[in-house]
């Protein structure tokens, strides 16, 4: 089949886009336009503002859900008791970083969701009391009938009609009409999109503001239960639940709890007996005749269990949906956040995804003897009158190839425009001069050949198979004529018959950097597929020049149903983007289904993620945000456990060591006393939380690689950093309060 070329946009559309510019790679969205607290920082006002939550978080009814924080709370309780009772200078110290470290736990997860807070008080802005005109017994062409009435009396199925100048009282599909809306409260951009009825771009969301003509909105949202409802809840925190992995995780530090705690308690007969048996030892606030001190086997406990991840754990989740929010995606659950993580094949579209979407002129192929100087003028005057993408690639090529100005309408007086239609599928120029008549056409090989014959001419061999290269390179070919008709003038005259000056190669341009990316990814052990209703000779070239590691041509949405289902049944997790309500089945399947804000509502209720950018190619975004996610809760798991056996070396010799004199082989740290060996590691095992938050937050950092070296990686810097960084930390504070009274 000759390859034709199809309009992309009319020149009306042309104006407005049709959705918003894609935000460059990591730069944050601002919902709402303020409010927005930048990604990964630990801002200091965050830290006072949080303060309150975290006190209000010491609830054991609030607390329950972190089994290990609960333990140290209790614990804290016991002491402060005990404290009371016997009061020392030690006893104190202990009971106030006891109460710290659970603070400083209660703090890390506050902070973490008053980030979120503070975009929800954004997008609260958003959210409007709005007066809506319900219409009553509505049907296309009846007459309106409407009533006013207030959004949140709006029930699913309602039809209301928005006018220029109205926000939109609730989510829904325009069912009537074309409107101009500005999503600025939502996605953070100024520039007004398109939304239509009966297409991909019918859904609306309530809090945007039409700009102009009339549509009407069929209500798709139950009262409570709008699109910025949940944008709230969940950036908030407030609906977050717990994912498989991390109560995977709260159970596995549960069970060393209880290791550790019993570890302790064991502990207890030994010292007593270990003291009766060496009475000329002398008694000290950490050991006496009865054993070891209440308060000293709080703090035992405390520092043992694996405190630090239980700190963070939830500070870590909330902050992995914060930096999906920050780049304007918003997760319906963390559990999606996760699974982005652990994706095994990603599915991309071809246009807009992987290719620029609208295809451009990279190449003038010269036949029949004519210069490429020659067919560049001709191809560039030929569209100015075509204003379809593909139109303006040509005029643009032919000024930056061959320096030629681009001339507009207006400058060319003697000029009668031949626009491009899908009818004729040409677009051309007659111009018309004392004593000739030249006539450009460009279009359609198979259109312009048909207009060269109609015009006396002939269509030699070469074009043929310069058409058919093009077409098998996975181009697309425009073929130019001329004719030229006119008196004789100084002996020459125009005979009439038209000729063909050549071709013009329109390619589908593969993005900047879409290869190495697809490389990074492949690093990953992650497979991409590029999907596309192209010809399979099609696919396979820009797949190639893309560099994914598969293709799936001459797709159809039943299609991407069937992959991502053999995908999944070889125990991969597959990640895929959609809009139209075509797309709701495979987006519904796929373990990660981005659905794009412009679609329709049916696409993003079956997606697990709704990008607010409408930016297919944030899925690989998304993607390495997972996987750091991911990558940050092992590293500080292993931190947090490697910590312990640091402060194992720090307590268990300096109790001990008056009573078994071979320990001093493990009392590496020479630390003054008992007490100030106890109380120095109480004060590590509190600030590191402080320390870690900033971390936990920003995610560590990501770079693309196997899971064998990621683990290595994670284990040298985070298990053997977790293990020195205790003996540094625990022995400056050491050096510190030993002058403490009572430590000696």
């Amino acid at each position: 089949m000759t390859p034709q070329m199809t309009p992309r946009q009319t020149p009306t559309q042309t104006k407005i886009p049709a959705q918003a510019p894609a935000r460059p790679p990591g730069r944050p969205g601002r919902p709402g336009g303020e409010g927005k607290v930048s990604g990964g920082l630990l801002d200091p006002k965050l830290l006072v503002t949080t303060l309150p939550e975290a006190v209000r978080k010491l609830d054991p009814r609030t607390l329950w859900r972190n089994p290990v924080m609960l333990i140290v709370e209790v614990g804290a309780v016991w002491s402060t008791v005990l404290a009371v009772l016997d009061a020392t200078v030690f006893a104190w110290a202990v009971v106030v970083w006891l109460w710290l470290t659970v603070l400083f736990a209660n703090l890390a997860e506050a902070v973490a969701e008053g980030r979120g807070k503070a975009q929800a008080d954004a997008l609260r802005k958003a959210k409007t009391d709005t007066m809506a005109r319900r219409l009553l017994d509505w049907a296309p062409g009846r007459k309106d009938v409407t009533e006013r009435v207030g959004a949140t009396d709006l029930k699913r199925g309602d039809h209301v009609v928005v006018e220029a100048g109205q926000v939109i009282p609730g989510d829904g599909d325009v069912v009537e009409g074309i409107a101009s809306v500005d999503e600025s409260a939502i996605t953070g951009e100024s520039a007004p999109v398109i939304r239509e009825s009966g297409g991909d771009r019918s859904a609306v969301t309530g809090g945007t503001r039409v700009l102009s003509d009339r549509i009407v909105v069929k209500i798709t949202q139950r009262p409570g239960e709008s699109f910025i409802d949940r944008m709230i809840a969940l950036v908030e925190g407030s609906s977050r639940q717990k994912t498989p992995n991390e109560i995977a995780l709260n159970i596995l530090l549960a069970a060393l709890t209880i290791i550790f705690l019993l570890a302790v308690a064991t502990l207890q007969p030994l010292a007593i007996y270990s003291k009766a048996g060496n009475p000329g030892v002398p008694d000290s606030l950490a050991l006496g005749g009865d054993g070891v001190t209440g308060i000293v086997l709080v703090s035992l406990l405390v520092c043992l269990i694996p405190t630090t991840i239980g700190a963070l754990l939830s500070a870590i989740g909330i902050a992995g949906m914060d930096r999906l929010v920050q780049r304007n995606v918003l997760a319906m659950s963390g559990r999606a956040v996760e699974a982005a993580g652990d994706v095994n094949t990603l599915l991309l579209d071809k246009t807009g995804t992987i290719t620029l979407g609208n295809r451009q002129a990279a190449e003038f192929v010269p036949v029949n003897g004519a210069s490429a100087e020659e067919l560049a003028d001709a191809a560039q005057l030929s569209s100015l009158a075509d204003e379809t993408p593909e139109g303006r690639s040509v005029v643009v090529y032919a000024k930056q190839r061959y320096g030629l100005r681009e001339r507009g309408p207006g400058e060319l007086t003697h000029a009668t425009w031949v626009p491009f239609t899908a009818q004729t599928r040409m677009s051309g120029v007659d111009l018309d001069v004392p004593g000739e008549r030249r006539m450009l056409r460009k279009g359609a090989a198979s259109a312009v050949a048909d207009w060269i014959r109609g015009h006396g001419g002939t269509v030699s061999p070469e074009l043929g198979a310069i058409v058919d290269g093009i077409s098998a390179s996975g181009g697309t070919p425009l073929v130019v004529g001329e004719t030229v008709v006119g008196e004789a003038v100084d002996g020459a005259a125009g005979d009439g018959k038209a000729r063909v000056l050549g071709v013009i190669h329109l390619k589908d341009v593969v993005k900047e950097g879409m290869r190495e990316r697809f490389g990074e990814m492949r690093r990953m052990g992650i497979r991409t597929v590029m999907i596309t209703g192209d010809n399979p000779l099609t696919a396979k070239a820009i797949a190639d020049e893309a560099g994914v590691d598969d293709f799936l041509a001459e797709a159809k949405p039943e299609d991407k149903l069937a992959l991502i289902r053999t995908e999944q049944e070889g125990g991969r997790l597959v990640a895929m983007t959609g809009d139209g309500t075509n797309d709701a089945p495979a987006l519904a399947q796929a373990d990660v289904g981005v659905a794009m804000n412009t679609g329709t509502s049916a696409a993003k209720e079956a997606g697990n993620m709704v990008d607010l950018d409408s930016d297919p190619t944030k899925l690989i975004e998304i993607v390495q945000i997972g996987k750091q996610l991911l990558i940050t809760r092992g590293a500080l798991t292993t931190f947090s456990i490697a910590n312990d056996i640091a402060k194992y070396f720090a307590i268990i010799p300096a109790m001990f060591l008056a009573l078994f004199p071979g320990l001093d082989a493990l009392n590496i740290m020479r630390l003054h006393s008992p007490q100030s060996a106890i109380l120095s590691a109480v004060i590590f095992n509190a600030l590191i939380i402080v320390a870690l938050i900033p971390l936990a937050l920003r995610g560590v950092r990501y770079r693309p690689g196997g899971a064998a070296k990621l683990l290595s990686r994670n284990l040298y810097l985070y298990g053997l950093g977790g293990i020195i960084a205790p003996f540094i930390g625990i022995k400056l504070i050491d050096l510190i309060v030993q002058f403490l009274p009572g430590m000696s």
